[in-house]
Order: C-alpha cells, then structure tokens, then sequence
C-alpha cells in the first residue's frame, strides 16, 4: 500500500493537510485544484476570510508537523463579547479554565502554508486550474478540464479522495439512491462579509481577545480578528422576509438597518455600504450521506458532510478526518477497508456535529441574551470545576476536548443540559442553589467521560 498513487481533488485546506500526512506515509500524492494557485492570487473577496481554530484541528497540524509554523498566525479568542442594543458589552468565556481559547487564522495563509509544505516538503504535485468536470459512479472515472487550454482527461485509475467542497463534482454525481445517497439542506439564511480596519497605528479598533456577537434574535453580526489589527465582520441574516437581505434592497434601507441593530460599531465602518454593495450573499447549508466511500472513492471533510458555521468545526472537522483516515490506513493494506472503517468510525460525529452547529446559531444570535443561558453556563462552569472528567460542558466537549468523539458530545449535553434544568428550576441566581447537593445528584446520574468513551 506505501508508495502507492493518490489523487485528491481539491486544493483546500483539507486536501492540502490531507496530501502532507499521506506524503508523510510514503504515497505519491496528485492534487487536483479548480481555482487558481492561491499563493499567486488574492482571496475572492466575501468569502470566510478567517476561521475558529479549536483543540481537533490542533492536534491534526501537530499531527501533520506543521503546528509550530502555524501557531504565529493564530489570534487568541478566550470569550464571546456580546454587543447589546443599548451599546453595552458582557463577555462570555468559553470555557471553565483560563487556557480554553479557541484561535482565529486566516484561511488563505493558512492554505498558502500548507500548500508550499505539500510540494516543497513532500513533493506533492500540484495542478491548479483543473476543474472537474464529470464523474462516473460506475466506472469511477474522473474527468478533469485543464481551465487554460480547454482539454479534458480521465484521471488514471487508483485511489481517489474527493475534498472539493460543499459543492462536491463527485458528490453530486451520485442520486438520493444511490450507495452515497447524498442530500443538501439549504438553512434559508445567508452571510455577507465587511471589513473593520485596524486603526491609523495599525491597533485594534475593538477587542482583539474575542469574537464579537451582536445578538439580535433572528439574525446576528459577529467579528473574528485578524492578525494586521484589522477584524472580519459577518452579517448572517434570512433571504427572505420583513428583516432579510431581500429586504436591504437600497442604501437608504441598509442605512437604517445598520444604525437601528449595530449603532455602536457603525462608526467604525465607513466604507460599509461599498463593501456591502459589493461582496455576495454566501449560502449556508448542510450536506449529510448515507455513505461516504465506494470502493476506491472516499468523500472527505465539506464534501462528505459540510455543516454551518455557527460551532467554528467545519474546518476542525475536517481536520481531525485527515488523522483518523491516516490512521486507518495504518491498520489496512486494503484502500476500500480503510474508507470503510473511517467512515464507520467518524460518520455519526460527522452528522452530531451538523446538528449543534444548528443548534449553536440559535444560541449565538437569541439564547446568549437570556438570563438562564447565562445561570446555566455558570452553573456548567462551577461542575466542570468541581468534577473534572464526570461534567463537562457541551461546548467544551466540542472544543476543547478532541479525545471526546462528537457524538459523545452531543448525547451528554442532552444528559447535562436537563440535569442543570432539573437543579435550577425556580432559581435565578447561583447562589439560590444547593451546589453540594446539586453534585451530588450529578454523580449518581452521570457518569466519568472516560466510562462513555471506553465502552
């Protein structure tokens, strides 16, 4: 298996961290790429410019040898700085110890990183400009279109690891009832992007420590901080309806919108309605399979299960694909059992993870403001304090904690979160509690991460 030839489709940041850990084994690794060389071109503009780095998406760069390069161009974030109406601010910490921080980086340093690691490193061979114009689920031939001359060819036969994206060429070749059964869900919400500029000396205009909210209900604005001072601002809003992007159809109307939601950061904004003008609305979706490989094909990261972005994990999940694959095709001489047995390992996070990042914007845009959020929190904090391994907050769990499968996550924030309601009821404040006995209750109903995991 050692030396055999691969061809991943797909440049991205998971292809590429994918082509160094299987380079690192000894395969010959082709990348195919349908956009122009991203170390050559600058980012399209309105497209998630930074991301949230977590715990899985750490230990797989460290995993792949590259952490050490990366960690410079993180962004530290320890919390949520919430922006109210009234112009006041609360953070939120995300998790119980002061060391749980997740990190904004950059996308495209961050896959100009790993691309010249690739092919400098470990001689990946790059093609970019090739699009993919057909697949066949029969034969599993790959027709690729050189974008410069115009010709087409079939990808010589082997191993083929689709990483193309949410939009997946290879994906979409497969019907609802087909071995793949792929389906797209649309979420009815969009995103478009603005610019904070950092200040005249080049500081940060608001605090660089955090990821800014400003809740409004049924849509939200956040910011990411970049490391030139400067921050990424994403407005996610419905297409449709009487507060929609549909609905922001003059400056006049975006005027008004921006001054009655977010008058505190509008003054920071002078070239808002350009940039509003100009960048597109991006579509928010999930992509979910009944299967992720046949025979000698594997969907891998956006391809196989994108997910929205309101949980920062789609690049994380990703991520910690490439190990666990890498992993299999340690314990396999066999390429379609290696598929197999990834698949069976990581498909049911794959589909956990989708449903908190769904759930995470209902909470990122309405339930951050809700006084029993903030006792919950408390309260998860406080437990995790006192029984470290047995509670252990939801969000933690997903960021924090890579050794915690998603799924696991997501079956003890449903233990948890009725323990915490059952514990509170009726109370307003963590002082009205009886936190011994609170603990107690919590060691007779649940129990050590590690039992769960281990079993």
């Amino acid at each position: 298996m050692k030396n055999d030839a691969v061809n991943i489709l797909g440049a991205g940041l998971c292809g590429s961290l994918l082509s160094v850990m299987l380079a690192r084994r000894g395969h010959e690794i082709t990348l195919w790429e349908r956009q122009a060389d991203p170390r050559t071109t600058r980012t399209r503009a309105g497209r998630s410019i930074n991301l949230a780095l977590a715990a899985r998406g750490i230990r797989a760069l460290q995993h792949a040898g590259v952490y050490d390069a990366v960690e410079p161009m993180l962004v530290p974030m320890r919390g949520r700085m919430l922006h109210h109406p009234d112009g006041s601010t609360e953070m939120q910490a995300y998790g119980a110890h002061d060391h749980e921080q997740i990190y904004s980086v950059s996308r495209a340093e961050l896959n100009r990183l790993l691309l010249n690691r690739a092919e400098d490193e470990h001689g990946v061979k790059i093609y970019f400009n090739r699009t993919a114009e057909s697949f066949d689920t029969q034969s599993q031939a790959l027709v690729i279109r050189d974008e410069r001359n115009g010709q087409s060819g079939e990808l010589p036969d082997g191993p083929l690891i689709a990483a193309d994206g949410a939009g997946s060429v290879v994906r979409r070749a497969y019907t609802a009832d087909s071995v793949i059964a792929p389906r797209e869900e649309l979420l009815g919400h969009g995103y478009k992007e603005l610019n904070l500029s950092a200040g005249a000396d080049g500081s940060f205009q608001i605090a660089s420590d955090a990821l800014h909210i400003w809740p409004r209900g049924g849509f939200m604005l956040i910011a990411l901080p970049n490391p030139a001072g400067d921050f990424t601002l994403t407005l996610f809003l419905p297409n449709e309806g009487a507060v929609s992007f549909a609905s922001l159809d003059s400056p006049a109307a975006i005027e008004t919108f921006f001054r009655r939601e977010f008058a505190d950061i509008l003054p920071l904004l002078p070239n808002f309605q350009s940039e509003f003008a100009a960048n597109p609305v991006g579509i928010l979706g999930t992509v979910r399979c009944q299967h992720w490989h046949d025979r000698k094909l594997l969907l891998i990261g956006d391809a196989a299960h994108a997910i929205v972005p309101f949980h920062g994990q789609g690049m994380n999940l990703a991520f910690e694909d490439c190990v666990l694959l890498a992993a299999a095709l340690e314990r396999t001489s066999d390429w379609s059992g290696a598929f197999s047995a990834f698949e069976q390992q990581q498909w049911a996070n794959g589909n956990a993870i989708a449903d908190m990042a769904l759930d995470n914007y209902v909470e990122m845009r309405d339930r951050v403001r809700d006084p029993k959020f903030v006792l919950y929190k408390k309260l998860a904090f406080e437990f995790e304090r006192r029984m470290p391994g047995r509670f252990i907050a939801r969000y933690s769990m997903v960021m924090f904690h890579p050794e915690i499968p998603y799924a696991v996550a997501q079956q003890r924030g449903v233990l948890q979160q009725a323990l915490l309601q059952r514990i509170s009821n009726g109370a307003t404040a963590i002082e009205e509690i009886d936190l011994d006995a609170a603990e107690e209750l919590i060691r007779s109903e649940l129990r050590p991460v590690s039992d769960v995991i281990d079993s």
